[in-house]
């Protein structure tokens, strides 16, 4: 059960290596910017709150400095002082005088605003008096109040007030202060936090700072992809070249490019692919000396036996000959089986699997199921001879052969089900050896599985066995396939 959720991580992965390197840099990117950003709307934060604080204290100075002046006139100038100054457009604050604190919602406290509130308080008793009474509260403009009679902002004449509380567009909180003066006065006085703190809690990350992350992320995830496929290019042509020279094609040795890790495993394939070459060219010369040169003695040496007048004698010669010369020609006919010099080419197997499967549809003793997606990239005849060697077992040793195709954008599968008496599981992997059959068997060379695998190796695939639990063997060829 454990492996399964690590099997869905493997997938939800990208496969290709720049896909990788795009998921790891977006990552990391991501990672430090979150942390830069962070870092950065700290430090922005404490800056503001010092800001703000100074600039509560100078505001919080300049009205205490107002209520001085009023404290310092008359009782009965006051309201004629108020008067003027509407009149002439107003002040730094609204101001009006009461005869009670007037009572108004207020706004939730927040880190900002009682920081705020403190400030006001600690300058307002500083300036006027410890014994002052004082109340310092955030409103909101639709809830503030001007006069004893609860009048709303808006209903007053825009001089008495819109020029000292100008609340379009931002529509920010109000900060209210009511002063006892006397008995049966208060000063109430209505003021705006100066800017940048007007509105007090916009310190989020400014939009500016997001772009920026956004186009610096964006510009080097197009960096790394760029220069991871200017870097694999060498790579994929590696690949290309490995496959083709599995399947026996003549590769040109390998441009020797990208950065020098690249070009050490270019130099060493192109060395590779030298001796390889070197040697499959030897090989097929000492096959062909051997096959000129036994061929020769073996004929010769049964001229000889036919003069040979003691039947019984001449008989073990001509079987020993007889088993010489079935050795000779397996091991010939596995070589030519298993080189099969052709060009690489699209193979449609939906066709091929027809034209093999058609000689014993008309009987019944093979079934197909399943389509192959896709046409294959090979070697037509090898492949032809792999898959009609793994379909004449079938029909000789299990006398009927169901054909199961599963195909998909990496593999390329082929089940072939028979309903003999399958190989008993010590030997499942010893009767892909030369020349080995099981007792009772028909006669053959017993080559038809080795070739069928080699055959498959040299295409990068496998062939196994499986005994089936109702009976029969399971032979599965395996394919995949590769990216163009």
């Amino acid at each position: 059960m454990s492996a399964r959720p690590s099997e869905a991580r493997r997938r939800l992965l990208p496969r290709s290596l720049l896909g990788r390197m795009l998921l790891l840099t977006l990552l990391v990117v991501v990672l430090a910017q979150g942390l830069s950003s962070l870092i950065w709307v700290a430090q922005l934060r404490a800056s503001q709150m010092q800001g703000l604080r100074a600039s509560a204290s100078s505001l919080a100075h300049s009205m205490s400095a107002s209520v001085s002046y009023f404290r310092s006139l008359p009782v009965a100038y006051r309201p004629l002082v108020l008067d003027q100054l509407r009149s002439m457009g107003g002040t730094r604050f609204f101001v009006s005088l009461n005869d009670k604190p007037l009572d108004m919602p207020v706004l939730p406290v927040t880190p900002r605003k009682r920081a705020v509130i403190e400030v006001f308080e600690q300058v307002l008793h500083e300036r006027l008096g410890a014994q002052m009474e004082v109340s310092v509260e955030f409103v909101s403009p639709d809830d503030l109040r001007i006069f004893n009679s609860g009048l709303k902002l808006d209903e007053l004449p825009r001089s008495w007030a819109h020029y000292s509380l100008t609340l379009e567009p931002l529509n920010p909180p109000v900060l209210v202060t009511q002063i006892r003066l006397g008995e049966g006065e208060w000063l109430y006085i209505a003021s705006l936090l100066p800017e940048p703190y007007t509105g007090l809690e916009a310190e989020r990350l400014p939009r500016q700072q997001i772009g920026f992350i956004a186009l610096t992320t964006l510009m080097l995830l197009v960096f790394i992809g760029l220069l991871v496929h200017w870097q694999t290019r060498p790579l994929k042509r590696l690949a290309r070249a490995a496959r083709e020279m599995s399947l026996g094609a003549d590769v040109a040795p390998l441009a020797e490019g990208g950065g020098s890790e690249v070009v050490e495993v270019s130099r060493a394939f192109n060395s590779m692919r030298e001796r390889i070459s070197r040697y499959l060219t030897e090989r097929a010369q000492l096959f062909s000396a051997v096959s000129h040169d036994l061929r020769t003695p073996i004929t010769r040496l049964r001229l000889r036996v036919e003069l040979l007048e003691d039947e019984q004698l001449q008989a073990r010669f001509s079987r020993d000959l007889d088993e010489l010369e079935l050795l000779v020609k397996g091991a010939l006919q596995c070589v030519k089986d298993t080189d099969i010099h052709e060009n690489i080419e699209p193979i449609d197997l939906n066709q091929l699997l027809d034209i093999l499967a058609e000689p014993y549809l008309g009987d019944g003793r093979i079934t197909l199921e399943g389509c192959a997606l896709a046409p294959y990239l090979g070697k037509s005849l090898a492949l032809r001879r792999c898959i009609g060697n793994l379909i004449d077992n079938a029909i000789k040793y299990g006398e009927r052969a169901h054909l199961r195709v599963i195909d998909s954008r990496e593999s390329f599968v082929l089940q072939v089900d028979d309903q003999g008496p399958g190989v008993p599981e010590q030997r499942l992997e010893q009767v892909f050896e030369p020349h080995f059959r099981l007792a009772g068997q028909q006669q053959g060379y017993g080559l038809g599985l080795g070739i069928a695998r080699n055959i498959a190796h040299s295409h990068g695939g496998e062939v196994s066995l499986l005994n089936l639990r109702g009976g029969g063997l399971r032979v599965t060829l395996y394919l995949p396939r590769m990216a163009e």
